[in-house]
């Protein structure tokens, strides 16, 4: 097919996006598998449709990555990594060399040569960042154990590829004193640039880039902070990719360096918006590289390969959260995200070629087993949610449940959940002289509040066996403060069926879930943001001329109304119809009923409520 315009091939991945995205969604498949679809169905292996230059568009779409890395940077301040070094370094380090080190054993057991056999095991440990980081927010799993496990490892490859750029080319089998085509120096005066340059970003975003950015945000003009934004990423990543370098590991130091910035907040403001569409154009392009004709020619071997490569992933992946005491679904999430290779690997396979590390022979398939594997990610999260979770929920913690002594047991309530919603309630009663006990099902969280002194139990409190060993049968009242609202209503059905008369309070999210645990039996449910809203909401009334007498009583008329508009609501909370409408005539009423009040209020002065 004839090479095709920019303004066509804009138009195709516009189109192969907007249809497939949906379609996979609704299917569960999530947006990632829908754009890698799209690709291969658009790309010049399949039909076509976007002309035969993919290594073009790969290149252009490899800038999705550079936002996204550059957004992960800015994250990292010095003291999250600091907190998250022993997984970092413990986890991640150990992941990288010891995926390494398998995959190169069974290259050289396949007749590799050592130099062939290290590379390809260090390019093939990577995962890819841009894939697990997008497939686990959608899911929801970031902040949890598996989340932040993965997140560890990622930013542990990716900060692993500068030492693996700079030991590649030692690893040359023809020449030793192989010369750069990107800066024309040996290899040894090739690592000791790269880390100049690495050095040189580091000190400048240190020291100059905070007065460049005041100089810029003092013309007050949005978009020439836009342009700024882009100009230091894009900027950053054609310096790295002038001396053979990685443009998305350059743009990822440049976020680690501005993360203590007072501009950090607006650079993750503009830059967001482009790293979104950018993204999906990389998806998209790396469905289009998949080659086909290849696959085809070789379709076994290929498919051993990728099965091969996610099969000692998998196995390393589930020994390691074995090892650091990770829950049965907490590890299975972990292993299944992270068995694949990585968009790095297109990077470092290209450099590998340029400098005569790996011959085409061998660059060419991995390639392409790289790129199936990516594709195949999607599918791997799906067989772990329909096939594997599952099964593991009879069981979830490698982690035993706390053993509860019966002088344990003898509070007069007891909270579940000490994050930082139900350490505000366990405080306030503890402090008033209430001997509560308390429940945490996250580990992580049990061992950190220990090392504050707190006296926490680790367990599951949907489990009606670890209430009765926490002496719910002697307990006046239970708290429930976790985030998980399944669980929390899990708990309170259960609960009020085994103890009618115990009194149940219960953390929500929203008005729905405050009606659904309501209709389950809690007596008392307290929405997490709603009474801070409100506070808010009557300094705000107050700001805007209100006296504070007028503020606090339109915001406790707003409390009431509301409050027993969600006892309304757990009459039809069965019935999507019939909620929808009854929640809009509610707040109908509310405005009406609110301004009714301000009407009757206007001639009222009571400088008592406000002395100013």
């Amino acid at each position: 097919m004839a090479e095709t315009s920019l303004m066509h091939q804009a138009l195709v991945f516009l189109l192969a996006a907007v249809i497939s995205v949906p379609v996979a969604s609704r299917l569960g498949l999530g947006s990632v598998l829908g754009y890698l679809s799209a690709g291969a169905v658009i790309g010049p292996f399949a039909f076509g449709l976007i002309g035969n230059d993919i290594d073009g568009v790969m290149h252009f779409a490899e800038f999705g990555v550079v936002m996204m890395l550059f957004l992960v940077g800015l994250e990292l301040q010095p003291s999250l990594l600091w907190r998250m070094r022993v997984p970092i370094v413990g986890l991640g380090g150990l992941q990288v060399v010891l995926t390494a080190a398998a995959i190169a054993g069974v290259a050289m057991a396949l007749s590799m040569s050592w130099q062939h056999a290290t590379a390809i095991g260090m390019i093939l440990a990577l995962s890819s960042t841009a894939i697990v980081l997008q497939t686990l927010n959608e899911k929801g799993l970031m902040k949890n154990d598996a989340g932040q496990s993965a997140f560890s490892v990622l930013l542990f490859q990716d900060i692993a590829v500068i030492p693996m750029l700079a030991i590649l080319p030692l690893l040359a089998v023809t020449d030793v004193e192989h010369v750069s085509a990107k800066h024309g120096l040996p290899g040894w005066q090739g690592t000791l640039l790269v880390l100049a340059v690495v050095s040189s970003i580091v000190v400048v975003g240190r020291l100059v880039s905070r007065h460049v950015f005041r100089i810029i945000a003092a013309t007050k003009l949005r978009e020439t902070f836009t342009a700024m934004a882009l100009l230091l990423v894009v900027g950053i990543a054609v310096l790295m990719e002038y001396i053979g370098l990685s443009p998305a590991l350059g743009t990822f130091i440049a976020g680690v360096v501005l993360a203590t910035s007072e501009y950090r907040h607006e650079l993750e403001a503009e830059v967001e918006p482009f790293k979104g569409l950018l993204l999906a154009l990389f998806f998209i392009s790396v469905g289009a590289s998949i080659d086909f004709g290849l696959f085809l020619a070789n379709p076994w071997p290929i498919l051993a390969l990728v099965l091969g490569l996610v099969l000692i992933k998998m196995v390393i992946l589930l020994l390691l959260g074995w090892g650091f005491g990770m829950s049965a679904r907490s590890n299975a999430i972990f292993t299944f995200s992270l068995a694949q290779g990585g968009e790095f690997a297109f990077v470092l396979l290209s450099f590998t070629s340029s400098q005569d590390i790996l011959p085409a022979a061998i660059v060419e398939p991995m390639g392409l087993v790289v790129a199936l594997s990516m594709a195949i990610t999607p599918l791997l999260f799906v067989l772990n949610e329909r096939v594997v979770l599952p099964k593991l929920s009879g069981n979830a913690n490698v982690r035993p449940t706390d053993t509860i002594e019966p002088h344990d047991a003898e509070g007069e309530a007891i909270l579940v959940g000490f994050g930082r919603f139900g350490q505000i309630v366990g405080r306030l009663l503890r402090m008033n002289g209430f001997n509560i006990t308390v429940l945490e099902h996250n580990a992580t969280q049990v061992d950190l509040v220990r090392s504050f002194g707190h006296k926490v139990f680790y367990g599951d409190a949907s489990r009606m066996e670890l209430l009765e060993s926490a002496g719910i049968a002697n307990a006046r009242l239970l708290v429930l403060a976790i985030d998980d609202h399944e669980r929390t209503l899990d708990t309170v059905h259960q609960v009020r069926r085994h103890y009618p008369n115990l009194r149940i309070l219960a953390r929500a999210a929203g008005r729905r879930q405050a009606a659904e645990l309501l209709h389950a039996g809690a007596d008392h449910v307290e929405r997490e943001t709603f009474d801070s809203a409100l506070s808010l909401g009557e300094h705000a009334l107050k700001n805007l001329g209100y006296r504070a007498y007028q503020a606090h009583r339109a915001a406790m008329l707003f409390k009431h109304h509301d409050e027993r508009n969600v006892h309304a609501l757990t009459e039809v909370i069965a019935d999507e119809k019939a909620f929808l409408t009854m929640a809009k005539q509610h707040t109908a009423d509310l405005e009406k009923v609110l301004q009714s009040d301000d009407e009757v209020d206007k001639g009222m002065q009571d400088s008592g409520w406000d002395r100013s």
